[in-house]
């Protein structure tokens, strides 16, 4: 294999049994006496070290051992090892790869020879240069990236985890391939930034690092088609440490309808979801299955000129921090007409109404509530009335409110105060939305802030021509404390989704990988897609 150098007869020894045992020793700048004095001292004052033994600081403290194994016979033996077990795919929000078992008790010779080198004597090593009192926990893995896989920012921290190490048995490997080790800077918030520092896998290198609430970092994307990344990774456990309070981010403001009657609607949207029967089949089916994807939902004029203006006329800032989310976000106040002009119709009263009438939910204070359709219900059976052609749906009287919502409205700011006024404002629809570009690389993660409340999401897709679920850019809705999805909507144009999930439902959008580029063929001036992005709260 390209890249490492020739082999040398490596260690091993006679086992009880007259059987050749074999052996791990790792490189002489390890076991050397003054560079490892030096090593500590670097580690201890958090001063850079560059020797045969690389000790940095920017952006967190990491170490570095460019060829950690002195034998490359017990190397290609261990490698052959690695590639015969079997791997899994690791798949959600956070990685796509594949891992093998846990490596603490396989008993392959050369993967045996590496944990007792790691976990015993490597181990001795680095809690001497650390000063930390470090445990004989055994915690490994193999993990194997092919094309379009990668791992998103994280900080590692979890429990007892103190120090991070991955060592790479790849071939001869350039940056371009992707796949290299991506350390963060973070702000005074102790969030990630950017990116400060790639390192670029190499064949019989150990990279280590000290777990930490600043230690923020990422496997790039994988851009090789031929190449695999093949690494062994795992934790060195200690005492826990004091972590620093959680920043909590600010809120995103929620905000009532704005005041705007029907004629909104007959100006936007197909005209097909504004029929009353219809909204009440997609009601039904709504109600069914708490999701539902509106086709051509704007009317063909107006997504032409969104979709126009969406090209060139907008103004576009980066959304994070990275170990959250990573997306454009529009400049609301510096938006040409026509996208200020849809970003009012979602915050419009007269689509609070429609999607009270497309949802069941109570968005609009005109829209009955479960209790209220309960008695209509129970009303209706006990006239038993039966009549041909007489309806008893008891969204009736909502459903022909659209063209006089705004005179209500008025009326209810009027209302003397009481108690039902009180009650009413305390529990005020509300939304928040924003205008959103997705391009490769961009994604979202569930993270342990994430808010866990009944909602409705809505999604309005543009520009999604030629895209393909593979590329990523799919919106995920899983169980709190699952990785199995519970539904999956994928970009289409000019399709609106809604979806209403629950304190236990999380989603996040997929990273989009470098598949995605493909779009380019059909579409040259296209980079990814855009969509309207709102949250509706009862």
């Amino acid at each position: 294999m390209s890249g490492k150098r020739p082999s040398e007869p490596g260690p091993s020894r006679m086992g009880k049994r007259g059987k050749k045992e074999v052996v791990a020793e790792f490189s002489d700048a390890v076991t050397e006496k003054t560079l490892k004095k030096q090593v500590a001292a670097a580690w201890s004052h958090r001063t850079p070290f560059i020797h045969a033994i690389v000790v940095d600081m920017d952006p967190f403290l990491h170490c570095v051992i460019p060829n950690f194994i002195q034998s490359q016979d017990f190397l290609e033996g261990l490698h052959k090892e690695l590639l015969s077990l079997d791997f899994h795919e690791k798949y959600n929000d956070l990685y796509k790869f594949q891992q093998s078992d846990d490596l603490k008790k396989r008993r392959e010779p050369h993967i045996s020879a590496l944990r007792k080198l790691l976990f015993e004597d490597f181990r001795s090593w680095l809690s001497d240069i650390s000063n930390i009192d470090l445990e004989s926990t055994i915690d490994m893995s193999c993990a194997k990236y092919e094309f379009t896989d990668a791992l998103l920012c994280h900080d590692d921290e979890l429990e007892g985890r103190r120090v991070a190490f991955i060592l790479y048995l790849v071939p001869s490997w350039d940056r371009s391939f992707g796949g290299t080790l991506d350390l963060f800077s973070t702000d005074e918030h102790l969030q990630p930034k950017h990116i400060a520092k790639s390192l670029t896998p190499s064949w019989n290198k150990l990279v280590f690092f000290e777990v930490s609430p600043v230690s923020f970092h990422q496997v790039s994307e994988v851009l090789s088609e031929e190449k695999s990344r093949l690494s062994i990774s795992g934790w060195f456990h200690g005492p826990s440490v004091i972590k620093p309070p959680t920043y909590l981010e600010p809120l995103i403001p929620r905000n009532p309808h704005i005041p705007q009657d029907h004629e909104i609607l007959y100006e936007w949207i197909n005209p097909t979801y504004l029929d009353m029967e219809y909204q009440a089949q997609i009601q039904e089916e709504f109600e069914e299955r708490s999701e539902i994807l509106l086709k051509e939902f704007l009317k063909p004029e107006k997504f032409e000129k969104v979709c126009e203006a969406l090209e060139k006329e907008v103004e576009w800032s980066i959304c994070g921090p990275p170990n959250k989310r990573f997306y454009e976000r529009a400049e609301e106040s510096q938006l040409p007409d026509i996208l200020k002009g849809c970003m009012t119709l979602f915050r419009s009263e007269a689509l609070f109404l429609l999607l009270s009438n497309f949802t069941g939910l109570k968005l609009h204070f005109l829209a009955p509530c479960e209790e209220e359709i309960k008695d209509k219900t129970e009303t209706a059976c006990a006239a038993g009335s039966t009549e041909e052609g007489t309806s008893h749906n008891p969204l009736e009287s909502t459903q022909l409110a659209i063209s006089s919502n705004s005179q209500h409205s008025s009326e209810q700011g009027d209302a003397a105060p009481g108690k039902e006024t009180t009650r009413k404002e305390s529990s005020v629809p509300t939304c928040q939305g924003e205008l959103r570009r997705w391009k490769t690389g961009h994604y979202t993660l569930i993270h342990d802030n994430s808010q866990t409340e009944f909602a409705l999401d809505l999604v309005l897709y543009c520009g999604c021509e030629g895209w393909e679920p593979e590329y990523g850019g799919f919106t995920s809705y899983i169980a709190k404390g699952e990785d199995e999805e519970l539904l999956v909507v994928n970009p289409e144009n000019n399709s609106l989704a809604l979806v209403y999930r629950d304190r236990e439902t999380l989603k996040f959008v997929k990273h989009i990988n470098h598949r995605s580029l493909e779009q380019k063929k059909s579409f040259p001036d296209r980079t990814g897609f855009w969509d309207f992005s709102f949250i509706y709260y009862e």
